[in-house]
Protein backbone atom coordinates (compact mmCIF):
# COMPACT_ATOMS: atom_id res chain seq x y z
CA UNK A 1 0.00 0.00 0.00
CA UNK A 2 0.95 3.45 -0.42
CA UNK A 3 0.00 4.12 3.09
CA UNK A 4 0.97 1.05 5.78
CA UNK A 5 -1.43 0.39 8.63
CA UNK A 6 -3.20 -2.05 10.17
CA UNK A 7 -6.49 -2.42 12.00
CA UNK A 8 -6.98 -1.96 15.69
CA UNK A 9 -10.11 -4.75 15.48
CA UNK A 10 -9.88 -8.30 16.90
CA UNK A 11 -12.36 -11.12 15.95
CA UNK A 12 -12.75 -13.39 18.65
CA UNK A 13 -13.45 -17.03 17.44
CA UNK A 14 -15.67 -19.76 19.56
CA UNK A 15 -14.74 -23.17 19.33
CA UNK A 16 -16.07 -24.91 16.42
CA UNK A 17 -15.69 -28.19 15.04
CA UNK A 18 -13.70 -26.89 12.01
CA UNK A 19 -11.75 -23.47 12.24
CA UNK A 20 -9.55 -22.80 9.17
CA UNK A 21 -6.75 -20.24 10.13
CA UNK A 22 -4.41 -18.87 6.85
CA UNK A 23 -1.40 -16.72 6.87
CA UNK A 24 2.13 -17.01 5.83
CA UNK A 25 3.70 -17.03 9.86
CA UNK A 26 1.14 -19.51 11.07
CA UNK A 27 3.91 -22.32 11.31
CA UNK A 28 6.10 -20.07 13.04
CA UNK A 29 4.05 -20.56 16.55
CA UNK A 30 5.03 -23.81 18.30
CA UNK A 31 1.82 -23.26 20.39
CA UNK A 32 -0.39 -22.88 17.89
CA UNK A 33 1.16 -25.37 15.52
CA UNK A 34 0.37 -27.90 18.41
CA UNK A 35 -3.41 -26.53 18.39
CA UNK A 36 -3.80 -27.65 14.48
CA UNK A 37 -5.30 -30.89 13.84
CA UNK A 38 -4.05 -30.61 10.06
CA UNK A 39 -1.47 -28.26 9.06
CA UNK A 40 -1.51 -27.35 5.27
CA UNK A 41 1.50 -25.34 3.74
CA UNK A 42 0.47 -24.10 -0.01
CA UNK A 43 3.53 -24.13 -2.08
CA UNK A 44 3.76 -21.24 -5.24
CA UNK A 45 6.80 -21.06 -7.32
CA UNK A 46 9.28 -17.82 -6.59
CA UNK A 47 8.28 -16.38 -10.07
CA UNK A 48 4.17 -16.93 -10.12
CA UNK A 49 4.88 -15.24 -6.30
CA UNK A 50 6.62 -12.06 -7.52
CA UNK A 51 4.59 -11.60 -11.03
CA UNK A 52 1.30 -11.73 -8.77
CA UNK A 53 3.22 -9.05 -6.33
CA UNK A 54 3.82 -6.98 -9.27
CA UNK A 55 0.27 -7.15 -10.91
CA UNK A 56 -1.44 -6.39 -7.42
CA UNK A 57 0.96 -3.69 -6.01
CA UNK A 58 1.08 -1.68 -9.30
CA UNK A 59 -2.57 -2.10 -10.12
CA UNK A 60 -4.23 -1.82 -6.92
CA UNK A 61 -1.88 -0.38 -4.31
CA UNK A 62 -0.37 2.30 -7.03
CA UNK A 63 3.35 1.41 -6.61
CA UNK A 64 5.64 1.75 -9.34
CA UNK A 65 7.06 -1.30 -10.85
CA UNK A 66 11.01 -0.56 -9.63
CA UNK A 67 9.28 0.01 -6.05
CA UNK A 68 8.34 -3.48 -5.93
CA UNK A 69 10.97 -5.15 -7.24
CA UNK A 70 13.47 -3.22 -4.77
CA UNK A 71 11.28 -3.97 -1.64
CA UNK A 72 11.12 -8.07 -2.81
CA UNK A 73 14.15 -8.11 -3.93
CA UNK A 74 15.63 -6.59 -0.38
CA UNK A 75 12.68 -7.17 2.12
CA UNK A 76 10.50 -10.18 1.09
CA UNK A 77 12.45 -12.71 -0.51
CA UNK A 78 15.07 -12.86 2.16
CA UNK A 79 12.07 -13.12 4.41
CA UNK A 80 9.89 -15.63 2.61
CA UNK A 81 13.62 -17.75 2.74
CA UNK A 82 14.03 -16.76 6.66
CA UNK A 83 10.39 -17.12 7.91
CA UNK A 84 8.27 -18.93 5.62
CA UNK A 85 10.20 -21.32 3.55
CA UNK A 86 11.76 -23.15 6.70
CA UNK A 87 8.67 -23.92 8.49
CA UNK A 88 6.87 -26.01 5.61
CA UNK A 89 8.47 -28.87 7.09
CA UNK A 90 5.59 -28.80 10.13
CA UNK A 91 2.96 -29.41 7.98
CA UNK A 92 1.24 -32.43 7.19
CA UNK A 93 0.53 -31.72 3.81
CA UNK A 94 2.16 -29.12 0.94
CA UNK A 95 0.23 -28.34 -1.50
CA UNK A 96 2.22 -27.66 -4.87
CA UNK A 97 1.45 -25.63 -7.72
CA UNK A 98 -0.47 -22.42 -5.45
CA UNK A 99 -3.26 -25.08 -4.76
CA UNK A 100 -3.77 -25.23 -8.15
CA UNK A 101 -3.72 -29.50 -7.31
CA UNK A 102 -7.00 -31.00 -7.41
CA UNK A 103 -6.06 -34.42 -6.06
CA UNK A 104 -4.76 -32.84 -3.18
CA UNK A 105 -7.82 -30.68 -3.13
CA UNK A 106 -10.11 -33.22 -3.26
CA UNK A 107 -7.77 -35.00 -0.42
CA UNK A 108 -8.04 -31.92 1.80
CA UNK A 109 -11.83 -31.61 1.60
CA UNK A 110 -12.26 -35.26 2.19
CA UNK A 111 -10.58 -35.02 5.61
CA UNK A 112 -12.49 -31.70 6.22
CA UNK A 113 -15.48 -33.50 5.39
CA UNK A 114 -14.89 -36.76 7.64
CA UNK A 115 -13.92 -33.79 10.73
CA UNK A 116 -17.48 -32.57 10.13
CA UNK A 117 -19.37 -35.76 10.34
Amino acid sequence: YTIHNRSDKTVRVMPKTVIVLEGILLFHDSELREMMDLKIFVDTDADERILRRIIRDTEERGRTLDSVITQYLTTVKPMHNAFVEPYKRYADIIVPGGGSNPVVLDMIMTRISKQLG
